[in-house]
């Protein structure tokens, strides 16, 4: 189990409506009404309801023109987490607190390295055995985590999965070619280069019970999706439960293919 605690203030509100991709305009509990930042750029089916009590971050900075973020929604009896930007940092820290059992034994993790068949990706989490190179020769000694493992080299794409369908946290919420082109690498990196690879999806919502790709929005990354798993690229739904002090790391949902 893996708890984090929210380091910024967090404001109640409603949600008046989501202007448009990046903004949304929110009701406070005082009455007030201010627009907020969305990162969630996708379409946030099933996580998007006008009049649903939602929290705000707040960046306390008063230059920013949009100082508040939206960050969950509360759909019935579960807070959704709608902020993408969230679950890099916390599957990081998951796999740091050795609370991803497929994920331990690492000694080094690195962020956004650049890989694939044309070198022009970033894979979101490097899990080595090896140190990485000094950028500069007084830059400090990489310090590791743990021994050695036996397993190859971890590649891990990490997903932001909000929506929900027939009680399964389903993946893309919109048609992502960018995704597709995730789950070819991965394949790649599995297939030709004999490493592993791991898709995580960050479920951020605890009204589901399994995962499933999102067939009826993205036919082919479905496709892919089953390929990938076929080729052996390893797939881990984390249901991560929101409230709004805290998030907290549930359990690995099963995957229905």
């Amino acid at each position: 189990m893996s708890i984090i605690k929210h380091a910024q203030p967090m404001l109640k509100g409603t949600l008046i409506a989501r202007r448009n991709r990046f903004l949304a305009d929110i009701r406070l509990e005082d009455g007030s009404k201010l627009t907020a930042a969305c990162a969630n750029t996708g379409s946030m089916k099933t996580c998007n309801e006008p009049g649903r009590p939602v929290v705000l971050s707040d960046s306390e900075k008063a230059e920013r023109k949009y100082r508040y973020t939206w960050e969950m929604i509360q759909m019935g009896k579960t807070w959704v987490n709608v902020n993408t930007g969230i679950p890099n940092g916390t599957v990081r820290q998951f796999v740091d607190d050795d609370a991803i059992a497929s994920l331990t034994g690492y000694p080094f993790i690195r962020n956004e390295v650049k890989y694939g068949r044309e070198g022009r990706s970033r894979i979101d989490l490097l899990l080595t055995n090896t140190a990485p190179e000094k950028k500069r020769k007084r830059d400090p000694e990489p310090v590791p985590r743990c021994k050695p493992s036996k397993h190859a080299d971890c590649y891990v794409e990490v997903k932001n999965t909000s929506m929900r369908a027939d009680g399964h946290s389903v993946f893309p919420d919109s048609v992502t070619e960018r995704g597709q082109k995730h789950l070819e690498e991965m394949m790649w990196l599995v297939r030709d280069q004999g490493m592993r690879a791991a898709m995580v999806y960050f479920c951020g919502r605890t009204d589901t019970e399994a995962f499933r790709p999102a067939d009826e929005i993205d036919k082919r990354y479905g496709k892919l999706f089953r390929e990938a798993v076929k080729a052996g690229v390893e797939v881990i739904p984390l249901q991560v439960k929101f409230t709004p002090k805290q998030l907290e790391l549930v359990k690995v949902l099963p995957v229905d293919i």
